[in-house]
């Protein structure tokens, strides 16, 4: 086919479709004025609804907060928790400082050693500072991603044999009914027994408090995921299992190909739920694990009682919601790259 050939046809009026002119017609000339309004107004309205609706609780919140006086002080309101969310952040930037300024005379005093007595034993000390609000942030996610993992790799293969055999999710069932219910706050002394108990290293590669927490995050957010990725696998088409049947699919392509594809919404509906289950987990775990993330920052703060300890709490806790929520879009972002139905009305 030569180059003349796709124009011939647009002039033949074998192609001249109104959606394919217009396409053309942008392509050629690019956005008229009138579609870059058009396109400004769309997104504005879009905008407009969740930017009113952050204004009135802003407004609610600073009336309720100036009417509010603790035993630290006057509840704090936006501004308060702008600040002190600016304070904290510049507390992570002097103790960066700190950190660089430390490994620097550490480095110059190895030297000067080594430049005395070229055999001589140095010693690369860890920043003894303490973690910064960024660092436990960082902590937190890194704590709530392992346990996320560990409950993932445990769910989905159990929901996906209980939704393929009757026998295994009557068999199973009980147990999850039982233990679905069961607050993180029971789990935590049980799973820090058990990981004192086995964890035993004289070099751990993981704190015990980390595992203490990512564990009873894993307990936690186990459940969500393994019901829905049964209910996923249990309501696949009836014509789907009749073509595999006939084609007499083996046992592992017919999971990859039919099941997993079929059950991917109500799995990724189990994830998402699972991911802010363990969000929510986590802090408690943190709390009481002592394992130095938000959980233990917010019981600090508590702890310390200070003219400005309100604000660094209101501070987590929005950050603990901010995160919570762009977690969720992640996941909501993932199931629509590998759904299959690209149609499909994801919230």
């Amino acid at each position: 086919m030569n180059s003349s050939q796709p124009s011939s046809l647009f002039k033949s009026g074998a192609i001249n479709t109104p959606a394919i002119a217009r396409r053309l017609e942008q392509l050629k000339g690019g956005f008229s004025p009138a579609q870059l309004l058009k396109a400004a107004q769309n997104g504005a309205r879009t905008l407009a609804l969740p930017f009113t609706g952050i204004l009135v609780f802003l407004f609610v919140w600073q009336i309720v907060a100036s009417n509010i006086v603790t035993s630290l002080g006057q509840f704090p309101g936006p501004s308060q928790v702008w600040n002190q969310s600016l304070a904290l952040i510049s507390e992570h930037r002097q103790e960066r400082q700190k950190e660089d300024k430390f490994y620097a005379r550490q480095e110059a005093r190895n030297a000067k050693k080594l430049a005395a007595d070229p055999g001589a034993t140095i010693k690369i000390r860890a920043y003894p500072g303490k973690a910064t609000y960024i660092d436990q942030i960082v902590t937190s996610l890194y704590t709530v991603a392992f346990g996320f993992f560990v409950a993932t790799l445990i769910a989905i293969p159990l929901g996906i044999a209980c939704g393929l055999s009757e026998r295994a999710y009557r068999a199973v069932n009980p147990i999850i009914q039982t233990f679905k219910p069961v607050s993180p706050l029971a789990w935590l002394p049980l799973v820090t027994m058990v990981v004192s108990a086995l964890y035993v290293s004289d070099d751990p590669l993981f704190d015990k408090a980390f595992l203490t927490s990512g564990f009873t995050v894993a307990l936690c957010c186990l459940w969500p995921t393994v019901v829905n990725t049964i209910v996923g696998v249990a309501s696949i088409d009836r014509d789907l299992i009749d073509v595999s049947r006939v084609l007499r699919l083996s046992w592992p392509v017919y999971v990859k190909t039919i099941v997993i594809p079929s059950a991917i919404p109500l799995i990724f509906t189990g994830l998402r739920l699972s991911l802010a289950t363990g969000w929510m987990v986590l802090i408690a775990a943190e709390m009481l694990a002592q394992n130095p993330g938000l959980g233990k920052f917010i019981w600090d703060e508590f702890q310390n009682g200070s003219s400005s300890s309100l604000g660094r709490i209101m501070v987590a806790v929005i950050t603990i919601g901010v995160i919570g929520f762009i977690l969720d879009r992640l996941m909501l972002a993932l199931q629509r790259r590998v759904s299959w139905d690209k149609q499909a009305i994801l919230r």
